[in-house]
C-alpha cells in the first residue's frame, strides 16, 4: 500500500480541474488493469466562482439567480456529472478532489462518504470548531436542529469502483454568492463558513489544507490497513 500523493492546484476554474481529475482517474484505472494497484492521488484546489448544477433531476430549479445576476456577481455555472445537487465554489474555499482505488482501500460508498466527513470534523476540531453529522442529508454541520449550518459540502462519482470530486470547506469565501442559489437542494438550511465561526482567529487556506491533507492520509491508510488484513 502506498502514501497518497497529494497535488496543489492553487486557484483554476472548474472545467480544467475537472479535466486533471479525469486524467488521474485514468491513471488509476490503468495502474489497476496492469497489475500496480494504488491507492491514489489527492487534488485541492479553489476554484473561479462557480455554481455547478448536477444532472440529479429539479437540481437545476436550485439555481435562485438569473443570467444577468451572475454576471454581476462575476460567477459561472457548470454542468457536473458528481452526485448531490447544486453548489457553490469560489475563491476562500478548500476543495478536495480524492481520486482514490476504493476497490484496493475497501471502502464501500457509504464508508467512503463518512470517511470525507471524518476527515473535515477532524480538520475543524483541530481549529476549535465542532462539526458533526446529519443524519438526513451528506456533509459537516455546525450547530443542533434546523438552525445547523452547513461548513462543508460533499458529493462524488464512482467508475469502476474509483472515485471522483469530492468535498469543499467554506473557509473564507463571498458567502453572499451562496445567496445565488439554494445551497445542495437544502430550502431553509443555512449556510457558514469557519471565518464567520472565528471571526480573525480563522487560519490560513495554508493551516487548513494541512490539516485536512494529514486527516485525509491517516483515514486512507487505515482503510488500506483494514482491507489488507480482510484480504491475508
Amino acid at each position: 500500500m502506498n502514501d497518497l500523493p497529494v497535488i496543489d492546484l492553487g486557484r483554476m476554474t472548474y472545467a480544467d480541474a475537472y479535466a486533471r481529475q479525469v486524467a488521474e482517474l485514468e491513471g488509476v484505472l490503468a495502474d489497476r488493469d496492469a497489475g500496480r494497484a494504488r491507492v491514489g492521488t489527492l487534488l485541492l484546489v479553489e476554484h473561479d466562482a462557480v455554481v455547478t448544477v448536477s444532472r440529479r433531476p429539479g437540481a437545476a430549479s436550485h439555481l435562485l439567480a438569473t443570467p444577468e445576476m451572475l454576471a454581476r456577481a462575476g460567477v459561472s455555472v457548470e454542468q457536473t456529472d458528481r452526485g448531490g445537487d447544486v453548489t457553490y465554489h469560489g475563491p476562500g474555499q478548500l476543495v478536495a478532489y480524492p481520486i482514490l482505488d476504493l476497490n484496493l482501500l475497501g471502502l464501500g460508498l457509504h464508508d467512503y462518504m463518512r470517511l470525507l466527513e471524518e476527515a473535515v470534523i477532524r480538520t475543524l476540531a483541530a481549529f476549535g470548531i465542532a462539526g458533526s453529522r446529519d443524519a438526513t442529508a451528506t456533509g459537516v454541520w455546525v450547530g443542533e436542529g434546523p438552525a445547523a449550518a452547513k461548513v462543508a459540502a460533499m458529493g462524488v462519482r464512482v467508475r469502476r469502483w474509483a472515485s471522483m470530486h469530492g468535498l469543499s470547506i467554506n473557509v473564507s469565501p463571498r458567502m453572499e454568492h451562496f445567496g445565488l442559489i439554494v445551497p445542495c437542494g437544502l430550502a431553509g438550511r443555512p449556510v457558514t463558513s469557519m471565518e464567520r465561526l472565528l471571526g480573525a482567529g480563522c487560519p490560513e487556506m495554508g493551516a487548513v489544507k494541512r490539516e485536512l491533507v494529514a486527516h485525509l492520509e491517516t483515514l486512507t491508510a487505515e482503510a488500506a490497513r483494514g482491507a489488507l488484513h480482510r484480504r491475508s
